[in-house]
């Protein structure tokens, strides 16, 4: 498979996309306020962008197929999914789709308005608004993870939703201007004060424990109050300047409806116990309605009756919402004080002893929810061989060991039948210390009906202070997963950035299964030069997924996650035919260049590598030495037969084999006698200059090539001096930014025009 230098991975950020159509928005927004562009033409243009991208993105969600199941044969046909996820998928696609839908239709709402004559402009939007909520409506109430409310959590919902309504339509009523109103104005502004409130409230309830529904809600909101303020504005025929001010809530509204609706068809558990914060809907309400009385006062002095009226209804729905908090705090104590007692019981105020049962996750989450500092960890038991069965004496015995290993008043639990969890009051350091203590604990023998074996754990560490209970499980579960991934029998310790890198992951892992069918994979060729002469002898295929939701994924990233969900297969057969095809379409104009490949151990092990290979060539009348195969080196070690078989079986067909990043060393130098190769590819760090009175590996390289009859091509060479010290030694080739940078195969075409075309 086609590798690259190493890259920096990317951070969590806005995707560029979604920067691009908000910049342009905004300049377009700019100029209908200086009077270039007129104010619905403005407002059209600056949301036209942002709609777009986001019903292109609800389309692809609507249309694309469920992820299939991994199987171990890539040609084996794809399990349909069934049962509960067969269904969220179906709702998924549902959903998005009707969203797609409002989101185009506020899209063409606003389009229509500098087309339209300034008296049809209010019906249009009237219109639009009436066909876009109930389509939200529909759809966010269809999204996926919606649970059934307790009657506390109704009652409190419904609190918030009359306060914050109640000082929205306070605030519509003492902001319109003063006289009689259209009731166009009149239903909009009390419409769109209710829906804002239900949706607010509905997204701030939610944002813990299903983001991308909030998401979802959030963007409705944007929209429907970009909509009707529109109409507001419209039914006072107000300036058309005055029209900008819709353009920011449709344009933020329609990006973040398309982003909650990604993050919910992705699949988002709800996170049980994350409660909602308290501070909008205490103090929401009393702000908006401040704000917009300090306002009527500042411009007209006086409030009428109604007014007044309305004003002081704020005040009840906020009391009520007191009141509330109140008893939460008193049954919240409550269980503190009982969870506490219970504890207590449980594990004494002395070092319980070695035997005592660990705690079930219930009990955890109570202890943690008690503690006021410490950290937390998450063990997890792994069979050392096939002889260790994790059954009931072993786990005891664990349960044991993590006991006597544990302090006098840290709480031991068992979270599932392989996973067990120590609470410890300690610092973090410390905490590092009791997990490695664990892990040496954990590694003696245990004893089986068989014989002794022994079990190997992962452990993750997360800090306690600060953080939820179930927020410190999770990130102690991601470090647990980080502690597996780097090979176990280790302590991993919980950060931002690794949470990042699994939100990442996951992306990858669900973005990537279709990649090919979906036409998103591309290849880019970086010519190698003969150091001689600097002329053009061969280009390395090097692949790029063009995906249109994460942007440009290199090899680095893309091959750890396609090697995970077995489709290193499906891609090399991908990228060994585009390869063919493009040096077929080179060789006809009577260019006779190379093309270097690179595959996997894992590939060359297919059975029928050779065959493929074979019948690539034909597919596309290519000559077979115009073809070379590479491999990595320092991935060879692990399948050393099977990968010189393979490699035999390529030059048997006249296909020539590279080694790449050969390493130099006694290891490499032993493999290197073994492996039936034609090119042998180093690294620039070889062309420094050596050790003290020693030549540069470079110059040792070049010799042991020319000993074994190999070719040495120096990659990437990135300075004059590099591409000296490569000619000097003797290598015959060279790449790197200091020759030619990859490019796409018409701008390396366009390339080769400058140079004869001489055979090599």
């Amino acid at each position: 498979m086609p590798v690259t230098h190493p890259a920096a991975g990317p951070r969590s950020r806005p995707p560029l996309p979604d920067l691009v159509v908000s910049l342009a928005g905004a300049l377009f927004v700019l100029a209908g306020a200086a009077g270039l562009v007129p104010g619905p033409a403005a407002v059209a243009l600056a949301v036209a962008g942002g709609c777009a991208l986001a019903c292109v993105r609800l389309a692809w969600l609507a249309g694309a197929p469920p992820d299939p199941p991994t199987s171990p044969e890539p040609s084996a046909p794809a399990a349909t999914p069934t049962g509960r996820r067969a269904r969220r998928v179906a709702l998924s696609r549902r959903v998005a789709g009707i969203l797609d839908v409002a989101v185009l239709a506020a899209g063409l709402t606003v389009a229509v308005l500098p087309l339209s004559e300034p008296a049809h402009r209010l019906p249009v939007a009237l219109a639009g608004l009436a066909v876009i909520a109930p389509l939200y409506a529909v759809a966010l109430l269809r999204l996926p993870g919606r649970s059934r409310l307790s009657a506390r959590e109704r009652l409190r919902r419904g609190v918030d939703v009359a306060g914050l309504g109640v000082s929205l339509v306070f605030a519509g009523w003492v902001l319109l201007p003063p006289g009689p109103v259209p009731p166009a104005a009149r239903a909009a502004s009390v419409g769109g004060a209710v829906a804002l409130a239900v949706l607010l409230v509905a997204a701030l309830a939610e944002r813990r424990r299903r983001p991308g529904a909030a998401r979802c809600h959030a963007g409705a909101a944007a929209t429907l109050g970009g909509l009707a303020l529109l109409v507001v504005l419209l039914a006072y025929a107000a300036p058309d300047r005055a029209v900008l001010a819709v353009a920011p809530p449709l344009l933020a509204g329609a990006l973040a409806t398309a982003a909650g609706a990604r993050r919910t068809a992705a699949g988002e558990r709800p996170r049980r116990g994350a409660a909602p914060a308290a501070w909008p809907g205490l103090t929401a309400p009393a702000g908006i309605a401040a704000l917009a009385a300090g306002q009527h006062l500042w411009t007209v002095g006086e409030f009428t009756a109604p007014a007044i009226a309305l004003g002081l209804s704020v005040i009840p729905p906020m009391v009520v919402r007191e009141v509330l908090a109140a008893a939460d705090q008193r049954r919240r104590a409550e269980r503190l004080a009982a969870s506490e007692a219970w504890l207590r019981h449980l594990v004494g105020d002395e070092n319980p002893p070695a035997g005592a049962a660990p705690v079930d996750r219930a009990g955890l989450v109570r202890a943690l929810d008690r503690r006021a500092g410490g950290a937390l960890l998450v063990v997890d038991l792994h069979g050392a061989d096939e002889t260790a069965v994790l059954d009931g004496p072993v786990l005891a015995e664990v349960a044991r060991r993590l006991r006597a290993g544990a302090g006098p008043h840290d709480v031991v639990a068992r979270l599932t039948d392989s996973e067990f969890a120590v609470l410890t009051d300690v610092g973090p350091v410390l905490a590092y210390a009791l997990g490695t203590r664990l892990l040496v604990a954990l590694g003696e023998p245990c004893p089986q009906p068989g014989g002794a074996s022994r079990i190997r754990a992962s452990v993750g560490l997360a800090e306690t202070t600060g953080g939820e209970p179930e927020d410190v499980l999770r990130q102690a579960d991601l470090a647990r997963r980080r502690a597996v991934q780097l090979g176990r029998d280790r302590v991993e310790w919980y950060d931002a950035y690794l949470e990042e890198q699994l939100v990442r992951r996951l992306d990858l892992e669900r973005e990537l299964p279709g990649a090919v069918a979906r036409g998103e994979l591309d290849l880019v060729y970086q010519p190698v030069l003969a150091l001689a002469d600097r002329l053009p002898v061969g280009t390395e295929a090097l692949l790029r997924w063009r995906s249109p939701v994460l942007g440009t994924v290199l090899p680095d990233e893309l091959l750890p996650v396609a090697a995970d969900l077995d489709l290193l297969g499906e891609l090399g057969r991908w990228v060994l035919d585009r390869a063919c095809r493009q040096l077929a379409d080179w060789s006809e104009g009577g260019r006779e260049l190379w093309m270097a490949v690179n595959v996997t151990p894992r590939e060359l092990a297919a059975p029928d590598f050779v065959a493929r290979t074979a019948t690539a060539l034909a597919a596309y009348d290519v000559p077979p030495e115009r073809l070379v195969v590479e491999v990595a080196e320092p991935a060879v070690a692990a399948e050393l037969s099977t990968v010189v078989a393979r490699l035999a079986g390529l030059r048997s067909l006249g296909v020539r084999t590279a080694l790449d990043d050969f390493r130099a060393e006694h290891a490499s130098l032993a493999q290197l006698r073994r492996l039936p190769i034609d090119l042998l590819k180093v690294g620039p760090h070889l062309v420094g200059p050596g050790a003290e009175g020693q030549r540069p590996l470079i110059d040792v390289v070049a010799n042991l090539g020319d000993r074994l009859g190999l070719e040495v091509v120096v990659e990437g060479l990135e300075s004059d001096a590099q591409v000296a010290g490569a000619r000097r030694a003797g290598c015959h080739y060279g790449q790197g930014f200091a020759l030619a940078r990859p490019a796409p195969a018409e701008r390396v075409e366009a390339w080769f025009e400058e140079f004869p075309s001489t055979p090599r």
